[in-house]
């Protein structure tokens, strides 16, 4: 995962500037790090956390900043949810939708950054 956290670090710097504050591996050894944290510009962070069978959440924390949290996982708990077992959580836990996120680790990164990005205007 090292390698993929490496990549999207370099895609949230690059592609995000007016929004990235900071970066870090966290978690874990230091060539296996747990999840990448994106800091944003709010005081708000993103964290990002793959595994090797394909389970993955985005989730930006920002609840100290307004009271929100925004999440995209795959965890097999909602099973009422058309795209399970991929789900968005809405603003709060107990919001939880459909997930459009696409399937590429990368499109999927900047889709959830561009969804941010939006929302910090």
């Amino acid at each position: 995962m090292l390698l993929t956290y490496k990549n999207l670090e370099k895609i949230a710097r690059s592609d995000f500037p007016e929004i990235v504050k900071d970066t870090a591996l966290i978690g874990g050894r230091s060539s296996q790090p747990n999840k990448l944290r994106i800091y944003l510009i709010d005081g708000s962070f993103l964290d990002v956390w793959l595994s090797e069978e394909n389970d993955y959440s985005y989730h930006w924390e920002q609840r100290a900043v307004r009271g929100l949290i925004h999440r995209w996982d795959n965890a097999p708990d909602h099973i009422e949810i058309d795209t399970f077992p991929h789900h968005f959580h809405d603003g709060e836990d107990k919001n939880v939708t459909n997930s459009q996120l696409n399937t590429d680790i990368r499109i999927a990164f900047k889709e959830i950054l561009s969804f941010i990005k939006r929302n910090l205007k």
